[in-house]
């Protein structure tokens, strides 16, 4: 019965409520389908190559140019006789006036400080080889030429330069054979000459990678011979393996961890190919921030979302920056165990919102994966390492649109290796690639991994 006992109006308050329900019901679906619209299947989490609409730069205000007040000013100086590399002399259009036509008198020079660069081709070089003859031996014996490895005929200079440009640099094989002027399949052969060379390298850092004490994983997409595939990253931070072309399966971070128990703990997001890592898995707070702020855009009008939203995107922000804080080691697992606390009575807390409940049992279900970084401050709460690190794979794959072949996906996985953790490691790459192409033009069972990763300096004084 309705309050003031009429049964009509009873009737049109059950419609008007369940029309209120439908109407929510509708909206949420609406905010859903223009969520997905905007930001792609994913969420805040949706790859930029993958979003169906991406909005436009904004324009951002533009700062006051020049120092200021008070500041003092650093100005361009200019090059002395001794500070130049070479001076030229540019003589008069004419020995008369432009405008009247009468002589001009000698004045001296004016100078002009110019900083340039001088057109860079590859260089035609003729080497003589001293040759000789032995008459006991009956062997003829001639000299090799520095810096080329047998039967090439390109420099290991030129070797070394293009690929820290493509593989490092991320410049296009079409921009490479401009600069240096080489032909696009001579350049694709150096590099799977290179790759051949160092192919050895992926098994010492994999055995690197698996006793490090915070490891680092992620993946990405990357077509290969036109079909989709993907590209694994293995990080530490003084290593990086990539694999190309590979699939998702699980069987790739398998190969790579291998079955053994391993020490430390692997940071990655919480694809479940790495579940069965043998070793402590940190899932990246990140990316469960990532998903609290979709639950909040999905559902703007729910208090309790907004509500629940409010209190764990701040946790986790500190959890993410608590161990870059400049406090001691004391003061941060004081702080890392009352922050651990607070996160996981946030989690255990009653809900009523479907949605609030899902997060919750992602944190209840995996508390073991969750909360290494407040056990060991070396464990970062975020997978921001191999972020970086694929980040120019990314690019890469933008720009060039994969690999054209099994073979070229094979090659930029050992040279990519090996550019990205030589910069790590010494920050030279070019000249690391060119020393180590050296020995191994004398001696082509030349072990190529310490003169590329070794700490020590390799250049003779």
């Amino acid at each position: 019965m309705a309050v003031n006992g009429c049964p009509a109006c009873l009737q049109k308050q059950r419609r008007i409520d369940e029309l209120e329900e439908q109407v929510k019901s509708l909206k949420g679906k609406l905010r859903y389908q223009e969520r997905k619209t905007e930001e792609g299947f994913f969420g805040s989490s949706t790859p930029s190559s993958k979003k169906p609409v991406k909005p436009n730069t904004d324009q951002k205000e533009k700062k006051p140019k020049g120092a200021r007040l008070g500041h003092k000013g650093v100005g361009r100086k200019s090059h002395t006789d001794e500070s130049a590399d070479r001076t030229v002399d540019v003589g008069p259009d004419s020995e008369t006036c432009p405008d009247c036509g009468g002589p001009l008198e000698n004045k001296g020079w004016a100078a002009r400080s110019v900083v340039d660069l001088p057109p860079r081709k590859a260089e035609k070089i003729k080497f003589r080889l001293a040759k000789r003859y032995c008459p006991n031996c009956r062997r003829n014996h001639t000299a090799k030429a520095p810096g080329v490895l047998p039967k090439n005929l390109f420099g290991n200079r030129l070797i070394a330069e293009a690929v820290e440009m493509h593989y490092l640099h991320g410049v296009p094989i079409g921009r490479i054979c401009e600069y240096l002027g080489i032909g696009a399949g001579s350049l694709v052969k150096l590099f799977r000459l290179c790759a051949g060379h160092f192919e050895g390298i992926i098994g010492i850092l994999t055995k690197e990678y698996r006793q490090a004490l915070v490891k680092h994983a992620d993946e990405s997409n990357w077509r290969t011979l036109g079909k989709n595939g993907y590209v694994w990253l293995f990080a530490t931070i003084d290593l990086s393996i990539f694999l190309f072309g590979k699939n998702r399966s699980a069987k790739v971070p398998q190969e790579v961890l291998g079955t053994d128990p391993l020490p430390g703990v692997l940071v990655v997001d919480r694809y479940a190919a790495y579940n069965k890592s043998p070793c402590k898995i940190q899932y990246c707070c990140e990316h469960l921030s990532r998903e609290v702020q979709d639950l909040e855009k999905e559902f703007p009008e729910d208090a309790e979302v907004v509500a629940f939203v409010a209190v764990v995107i701040p946790q986790l922000s500190l959890a993410m920056g608590l161990r870059t804080q400049p406090i001691s080691d004391e003061t941060f697992y004081r702080r890392s165990a009352a922050l651990s606390q607070e996160i996981k009575s946030t989690m255990r807390q009653p809900a009523r919102h479907m949605g609030i409940r899902r997060i919750q049992d992602i944190f209840r279900e995996n508390e073991h994966r969750l909360f290494h970084w407040a056990d060991d401050r070396s464990v970062p709460a975020e997978n921001n390492l191999s972020e970086r690190d694929l980040r120019p794979s990314v690019i890469a794959r933008k720009v060039s649109f994969g690999s054209g072949s099994d073979a070229g996906a094979w090659a930029r996985s050992i040279l990519t290796t090996a550019a990205v953790t030589i910069r790590k490691r010494a920050g030279e790459v070019r000249g690391r690639i060119k020393l180590a192409l050296d020995l191994l033009a004398v001696n082509p069972k030349t072990d190529p991994y310490p003169v590329l990763f070794g700490t020590s300096n390799p250049y003779p004084p």
